[in-house]
């Protein structure tokens, strides 16, 4: 059984081990504890931006973030983006993801959302067949530039 509930700060090195637990995560999260936990804090001040995980037998085995946000397209409709989806490399296959984008459905619901968004990196092609099966659509070609 999976509890889902808000990040505290206590919870970012487990996050951030997620986030590691990764092929693409390995080469791009750093060891600085303290620029993790101040974007943490960041992310609370903003009030929309929430990290949430999944805590089983008192350890922190998935998260994601979900970010509410207000605009004027699609007759000003209010979005969820929904970023760092992770399940622990041991728990894996057993349908934790699927209830883990459950959970952020019903917040994106509960928000007050008309639609939920996120990237994903296109070599992920098993990820992207997982999405597809719980009813996203790739309607669209996302761009990034690094500053």
């Amino acid at each position: 059984m999976i509890l889902w509930r808000e990040a505290v700060v206590a919870d970012v090195p487990a996050v951030v081990a997620l986030l590691r637990d990764d092929v693409l995560g390995q080469g791009r999260e750093l060891a600085d504890a303290a620029r993790y936990e101040a974007a943490f804090r960041a992310m609370e001040a903003e009030g929309a931006n929430h990290l949430v995980v999944g805590e089983s037998a008192g350890q922190v085995v998935a998260c994601y973030q979900i970010t509410f946000i207000t605009g004027l397209s699609l007759s000003a409709s209010r979005r969820a983006q929904i970023e760092s989806l992770r399940v622990s490399s041991e728990l894996r296959g057993q349908g934790i993801g699927a209830v883990m984008i459950a959970d952020a459905e019903a917040r994106a619901r509960a928000a007050g959302c008309s639609l939920m968004q996120f990237t994903s990196n296109q070599s992920r092609s098993a990820a992207h067949r997982f999405y597809e099966r719980l009813g996203f659509t790739p309607s669209h070609i996302g761009y990034k530039k690094t500053l």
